[in-house]
């Protein structure tokens, strides 16, 4: 009540706030008061005025769909009694909300909102004889209801101006006049540094700024990157001229096998395959080092003990080649994986501006949208349909007229609601036809209520109203 209504209501409640402590010692409760009252009147005239509009609509829809046969086959005698018809619904309509003029409090904390009067155009009497109203005076009849239409749009938008809560910038003013003065004088300050007062020292800012800001991209970002991205290159290319290649190890294993063949055919006497296995020729060089070692000094002058150690030594190497080539193809086998480390970086990078975008996409939370959001928002409008048709068909059996044509007016509302924003989405889902005649057969005040309830849930399964894929 003090700070969200603007300067002017401000100023006005300080004064009473302060007016009340100075005479009753304490101003709360009035002030509470006051705050209840100004909502209240606030949202019984909203109420009121939706209840006008939606009996209102209820009321033209019904005739609408109970002379709409006749209209098509006999146009010329229906057109004008449902636009005498529509003329007094429409003095129906100006009577109810002139009601809100009669019962207007004197001290209406509203300025302003009850001053004019709503009047609509009326139509000229219908001859009850059955004489028919040449082409001009249907014209002008129907002119008279669009003209009736304006009005009444213009006279309700400025009623819900009057009514409606305060807009942001008016709840917010006193941040918004803090965050214009400190711009202000923020302003002042860089205008008295820059060039225009003839100091330099807003240029000299700019470019001490400019200079960190490179060289902190340089020594931080850009300079550990290249380093690291080098280290890896060298590493690889290093690895690819050092490290032993297949080739290598197959020429040793080809003359560790020539050199068994030739010391088993030697040892037994006789001659050895030449594919001989290198696993039992490898036992007999074995066994004939462990004789010869019975005899170490004699054997290595004057028997085979040196070769059978040169024979083990051509052994090891081999098997020390065979493992550093394994070792080589794990470090090739993790190239991948040192690429995909450096680019895990970028990757994040990319991933966390595409949900940004993605979600400034999909930010639109009403049920136009896109999102999971808005498809909830398409579902709860079909809940709200199916409520409010068992309301209406509650005081119908109530026998509560006027309220049933209220609450069928407000589920006409919702229904076009829904077909607003299911429209675009039922489009691409090629269920467009389908699910437009579903909501046409809802907005049938003579379709029983129990097919009404077979239609919705029938319509939850069209893929424009399910839940989000990723929630289901």
């Amino acid at each position: 009540m003090i700070f969200e209504r603007g300067p002017r209501a401000f100023i006005d409640e300080t004064v009473k706030l302060l007016c009340g402590l100075t005479v009753q010692g304490s101003s709360t409760q009035n002030l509470s008061q006051s705050a209840s009252d100004y909502i209240g009147e606030r949202v019984g005239f909203l109420n009121s005025l939706r209840y006008s509009l939606a009996t209102f609509l209820a009321q033209v829809y019904m005739e609408v769909d109970k002379i709409g046969e006749e209209l098509v086959e006999d146009p010329e005698t229906k057109l004008p009694l449902l636009l005498v018809t529509i003329n007094v619904l429409f003095s129906t309509l100006e009577a109810s909300i002139g009601h809100l003029h009669a019962t207007r409090q004197s001290d209406s904390s509203v300025d302003g909102s009850y001053s004019t009067p709503l009047l609509f155009e009326k139509l000229p009497e219908i001859n009850q004889e059955g004489s028919q109203w040449t082409d001009c005076e249907i014209r002008d009849a129907i002119n008279s209801v669009y003209q009736n239409l304006d009005k009444l749009d213009s006279y309700i938008s400025f009623l819900v101006i009057k009514h409606k809560k305060p807009r942001k910038i008016t709840q917010y003013w006193i941040r918004y006049t803090c965050g214009a003065v400190g711009l202000s004088v923020c302003s002042i300050w860089l205008l008295r540094h820059s060039r225009l007062v003839g100091s330099s020292d807003l240029d000299n800012w700019v470019e001490e700024a400019r200079n960190s800001t490179y060289s902190f991209f340089k020594n931080h970002v850009e300079e550990p990157i290249l380093s690291i991205r080098d280290e890896l290159f060298d590493t690889f290319k290093k690895r690819h001229q050092g490290i032993m290649d297949v080739e290598e190890v197959q020429l040793t294993s080809n003359s560790l096998h020539r050199m068994l063949l030739a010391f088993s055919e030697q040892t037994k006497g006789q001659k050895f395959p030449v594919n001989a296995s290198d696993q039992k020729m490898m036992e007999i060089v074995m066994d004939r080092y462990e004789k010869e070692l019975m005899h170490p000094i004699q054997n290595l002058l004057n028997g085979e003990l040196v070769r059978a150690i040169l024979i083990q030594v051509q052994k090891l190497k081999l098997d020390t080649e065979t493992a550093m080539l394994e070792l080589n193809q794990i470090l090739r086998a993790n190239e991948i994986n040192f690429a995909v480390l450096t680019a895990l970086p970028a990757f994040f990078l990319s991933l966390l501006l595409m949900m940004l975008v993605r979600g400034w996409f999909k930010q639109d939370t009403k049920a136009e949208g896109r999102g999971r959001i808005a498809r909830i928002q398409r579902r709860l409008l079909v809940i709200e349909v199916k409520k409010r048709i068992m309301q209406y068909q509650n005081y119908v059996d109530q026998g509560l007229e006027r309220d049933a044509q209220y609450m069928f007016g407000l589920a006409l509302y919702s229904l076009d609601r829904l077909y607003q924003s299911v429209k675009w989405h039922a489009e691409a889902t090629g269920e467009w036809e389908r699910l437009r005649e579903d909501i046409i057969d809802l907005a049938k005040p003579r379709l029983q209520t129990a097919h009404k309830e077979s239609v919705i849930s029938h319509m939850v399964t069209f893929e424009c109203l399910l839940p989000s894929r990723n929630r289901q």
